[in-house]
């Protein structure tokens, strides 16, 4: 399974017509390479009553509840291939879910979400500023979805600095240190929304002093639940950002353990989320019927990334609203989005693990 049929594409300029056969073609291999090997996804797909063979259209094909990876071990490979556990980070009580990585379906994640990385925000390693402390990784071979992430991103920086310390405080003499060496030029900064607005913005020390963000550039995901009965949009995030940092570009991302690699990233010109050639969205309303557009509903994902685990097509339990297609004034191809937040009734989910 890989994916070189993609690499001739544009990434975020291709019109729907020219990815839609490809992309199809891709999600019906990966479906029956699915239900050959996972047991569970045959399962489910025979109960349905589906026969993948048979599927014309993309929006056809079954789909798993994002919680079935919760309570079950969905694999497509056999447990000795697996070099990588990815568990998410469910609040207390709950059962995270997990996902196993062979060695070809890591690679395949780390070059896709580096081409996504690249293209949306730096092709360049520039200095990364981590709004966390270091979670010093002893054992990369299972990663929380916090973990996962920091480590994730940090790869596309260089000298990285963590502006927490062990004691989970503001190193202000580091945070100097950085900015003085590294401001004066584009840097990134990287965190999970809540830690972005419990440090940068809302803390009382960080108030006191002058720091000039100018020349960042943020990348957060993540962690809205924590913030939202403060009723900060994620307008008003923006604006606190630059008035209190002069911080301008900031780009918000939206993304699933369930389907790592396969990110979309806030056009900062237009504020939609965007799918690339590797990504795709439905959503589904009540009764899981496909929507039109401008509708909202419970959204569905599907990606051309995950092999050894039939996470490629995916309900999930949040709520969105596709706006429209290949027609996004900024100039970017395939779906535009908002997404609203998590359904309400389903099981909180923890996305950031955020302590």
């Amino acid at each position: 399974m890989n994916i070189e049929k993609f690499t001739n594409l544009q990434t975020f300029g291709t019109p729907t017509y020219s990815k839609k056969s490809i992309f199809f073609q891709k999600i019906k291999d990966l479906s029956l390479h699915h239900y050959d090997n996972c047991i569970e996804y045959k399962q489910i797909a025979d109960k349905l009553q589906i026969k993948i063979d048979n599927i014309k259209i993309l929006e056809d094909f079954p789909m798993l509840p994002v919680n079935l990876f919760k309570f079950f071990d969905l694999k497509s490979i056999p447990n000795e291939s697996v070099v990588k556990k990815l568990v998410s980070s469910g609040t207390s009580g709950q059962n995270p879910s997990k996902i196993y990585l062979n060695r070809n379906n890591a690679q395949i994640q780390t070059k896709v979400l580096d081409t996504i990385f690249s293209e949306m925000i730096s092709n360049k390693r520039l200095p990364m500023l981590i709004i966390d402390r270091n979670p010093n990784l002893k054992d990369r071979g299972t990663l929380n979805a916090k973990s996962a992430a920091i480590y994730g991103f940090s790869i596309f920086g260089k000298n990285h600095f963590y502006i927490l310390d062990e004691k989970n405080q503001i190193d202000f003499e580091g945070l100097s240190k950085f900015i003085k060496n590294y401001g004066k030029d584009n840097f990134i900064i990287f965190g999970f929304t809540s830690k972005i607005f419990e440090i940068l913005i809302n803390n009382h020390k960080l108030k006191n002093l002058s720091y000039d963000f100018s020349k960042g550039i943020l990348l957060h995901g993540g962690g809205w639940k924590k913030i939202e009965n403060l009723k900060i949009s994620n307008e008003d995030f923006k604006k606190r950002l630059n008035l209190k940092l002069n911080l301008k570009k900031i780009h918000n991302y939206y993304g699933l353990v369930e389907q790592t690699g396969s990110i979309f990233f806030e056009s900062p010109k237009c504020g939609y989320f965007h799918t690339s050639i590797y990504s795709d969205i439905f959503i589904r309303d009540s009764n899981f019927k496909n929507v039109k557009n401008n509708t909202k509903g419970l959204i569905q994902l599907l990606s051309v990334l995950p092999t050894s685990y039939p996470g490629h097509n995916i309900l999930t339990e949040d709520i969105g609203e596709i706006i429209g297609e290949d027609d996004c004034e900024c100039g970017l191809k395939g779906k535009y989005f908002k997404v609203y937040g998590r359904a309400k009734k389903a099981e909180v989910r923890g996305c950031s693990d955020v302590a």
